[in-house]
């Protein structure tokens, strides 16, 4: 695996995100094949199914537990990899941006629903690095 993720360009760019290794990496070029079919970032998620189910009516808005739909061996390899990313937050001093709203919901809530959260961020980022053909470059906690 690490030797076909060494000769694809396109896992070396999924590679520069946190939370992202080897596994994630093919896995996801594997079962997604070409990232322009998705049209954004959240149709990217909801394609992975790490978008929250929707119950809304007239005035109220209530979202539920994720959708669960797509393939469970990338999500579940995207919420390790996201529980991971957060573990590694919690012991650098100075953690990015995508570490720091997943830390403080998981302050304020379940540490799992803020792994899940995390794990939404990422597959958004994944698209965005695959789809604008660069890596990912990190940018500093606010």
């Amino acid at each position: 695996m690490e030797r076909l993720a060494a000769d694809s360009t396109e896992a070396q760019w999924l590679l520069s995100v946190p939370g992202v290794g080897v596994l994630t990496a093919t896995a996801m070029l594997a079962f997604v094949g070409d990232v322009q079919r998705s049209r954004s970032g959240r149709a990217f998620a909801a394609y992975l199914g790490l978008t929250p189910r929707e119950a809304s009516t007239a005035g109220t808005r209530r979202l539920g537990r994720i959708t669960k739909r797509g393939n469970p061996y990338v999500r579940m390899l995207l919420i390790h990899g996201a529980r991971s990313a957060l573990r590694a937050g919690q012991a650098t001093a100075a953690p990015d941006d995508l570490r720091t709203h997943a830390m403080r919901l998981a302050a304020r809530k379940n540490y799992n629903l803020a792994a899940v959260a995390l794990a939404n961020k990422l597959a958004r980022v994944c698209w965005r690095v695959w789809r604008d053909r660069r890596p990912f470059v990190r940018r500093e906690a606010p």
